[in-house]
């Protein structure tokens, strides 16, 4: 039995609050929880949410207060071993059999009517779909927000190390976020350091850092807690939510259609929903500029309100309409504005090639790249060379957005200026013409290496030039074939690849130009 907190319901708050509420796992750890109900009524449906961030943070209190009002139980939960909780910390390990736990304990309080729902964002988002597999009878619904299928794909992209993610750890070494240390510490030289296994070692003792950078295939490291495999456990609907510009993005559209076609009840696989917005990381539901270009105020949505419709109609029963829309929500940019689609890919897709032209002098803004639906002819070879100690450091596109980088739709005419980067450019266009599903780059390569990465970059041109990053992608090459089973490249060997440069929805208007950049680098 848990011990229940002080009781403050008595104060002039215009809900119940219960503080530190010490929830016991099944193997006898203690979770604190923090607990806010309405004042009147119940028992309630219950929104939960597990958080290594903090269950006490402003913002959470805030949206804690909002579902309040629209007559749910919320349940804040510090996660095993941060901040206020008991036990040791192993990210990600714990996290599916201790939210069972909370919500088979959450079903049995007499304050809560049986019908459980989970929200949350990142880290917080992963907690809610992997206890979906575990199916307590309790929960109803979910709404993971900008959270992956698994941390393989979080931590390597097609193999190349998501440096800028691994090291982000270093703000949760211990029971708290180390947010000011880290502000205090030199970016570029840190990012810099080498062997990276032990880059770390001097700054904080975090052994899953060193474990993600020995486990650099999808080895069982990553497959013990992914949910590539679990999805024909699932029984409750999710509401996917991410952004075009979220370092998560491409993990969310696997989701969804792990979710929506592989879920063991049709409800779960019919009901399920995916939002894509324009937003980036950390900016979910918002209209606010960010990069270079804003998208205006349509980008906007409450999405608290969206939340809530989910969940009245999940928990309640509230006849809302939100069944009847059509399952899948995009932000198309260019145009600037949502719209529903029944599918992913869209049923009326037309893939289209676009080939590289040159006359084998690409070589930055200045070169002779260029880009047509024209098949090449008998042209030249373009060569770079690529130096690992002079990177091409990350400018905008699907980061999280960290010291030394910038998510979003940032203008990348500082890094086309380069010589290490191919750039191909299409004539002005003389209409719109919309890229609307997965993007990928073909390429036929050879390298004095035997291993190296292969970047793609699309690009939306300007009529005043600026140069705006659309979606990009990365291969490491002795991935090219298996993310189990690698192999390197011999070198003075032509390959041919396909870098994987996700999804996206834009529209290139009239008077712009499509462009692709290659290269070898994107750092970090």
């Amino acid at each position: 039995m848990a011990a229940l907190g002080k009781d403050i319901s008595s104060l002039s708050q215009p809900f119940n609050l219960k503080i530190d509420v010490q929830v016991t796992m099944s193997d006898g750890v203690a979770l604190s929880t923090d607990i806010y109900m309405p004042k009147d009524g119940g028992p309630f449906p219950a929104l939960l949410l597990r958080t290594i961030y903090d269950n006490q943070t402003e913002k959470l209190i805030e949206m804690a207060k909002i579902f309040v009002n629209r007559g749910y139980a919320v349940v804040l939960q510090d996660c095993r071993g941060r901040c206020d909780s008991d036990g040791k910390w192993e990210p990600y390990v714990n996290e599916a059999q201790d939210g069972h736990d909370t919500q088979e304990w959450i079903g049995d309080q007499d304050w809560c009517d049986g019908n459980i729902g989970t929200f949350g964002t990142s880290y917080v988002g992963f907690t809610q779909s992997v206890t979906a597999p575990l199916r307590s009878k309790y929960l109803k619904a979910l709404v993971p927000t900008v959270s992956q299928q698994d941390n393989f794909g979080h931590f390597y992209v097609d193999g190349a190390l998501q440096l800028h993610v691994a090291i982000n750890f270093i703000n949760m070494a211990g029971r708290t976020m180390q947010r000011g240390s880290r502000n205090a510490m030199n970016s570029e030289e840190f990012y810099r350091r080498l062997p990276l296994v032990s880059a770390m070692d001097d700054i904080v003792d975090l052994p899953f850092y060193r474990e993600v950078i020995k486990h650099s295939t999808f080895d069982e490291f990553w497959k013990s807690y992914s949910m590539r495999y679990k999805y024909e456990e699932i029984e409750s609907p999710a509401y996917i939510v991410s952004g075009w510009y979220d370092n998560l993005v491409h993990e969310a559209f696997k989701l969804y259609k792990g979710w929506s076609t592989k879920s063991r009840r049709s409800e779960s696989r019919n009901l399920s929903k995916l939002l894509i917005g324009g937003w980036s990381h950390s900016n979910i539901g918002t209209s606010e500029p960010f990069g270079t270009i804003g998208f205006g105020e349509s980008a906007g949505m409450d999405f608290a309100e969206e939340q809530l419709r989910w969940f009245d109609r999940r928990l309640k029963g509230v006849q809302n309409g939100i069944d009847e829309e059509p399952p899948i929500n995009i932000f198309v940019m260019g145009d600037n504005k949502f719209r529903f689609e029944n599918e992913w890919p869209l049923a009326r897709t037309e893939y289209t090639r676009y080939y590289l032209h040159s006359q084998g002098e690409a070589n930055s803004l200045n070169g002779n790249g260029s880009l047509s639906i024209v098949p090449p002819q008998d042209e030249s070879p373009d060569r770079y060379t690529y130096d690992p100690n002079n990177p091409i450091y990350t400018l905008g596109g699907q980061i999280m957005a960290i010291p030394m980088t910038v998510s979003g739709p940032w203008d990348r005419r500082e890094v086309e200026r380069r010589d290490d980067v191919l750039v191909y450019t299409t004539s002005i266009l003389d209409q719109d013409i919309e890229v609307t599903g997965p993007v990928s780059l073909s390429l036929h390569i050879m390298s004095s290496a035997e291993d190296t990465d292969f970047t793609g970059t699309l690009i939306d041109v300007y009529p005043d030039d600026k140069a705006i990053i659309i979606c990009e992608g990365l291969l490491r090459c002795r991935y090219r074939n298996s993310i189990e089973e690698p192999s390197l490249m011999e070198p003075g060997t032509v390959y041919e690849l396909t870098v994987d440069m996700w999804e996206t929805s834009n529209v290139f208007k009239s008077g712009h130009q499509i462009r692709l950049e290659v290269s070898s680098s994107n750092f970090p």
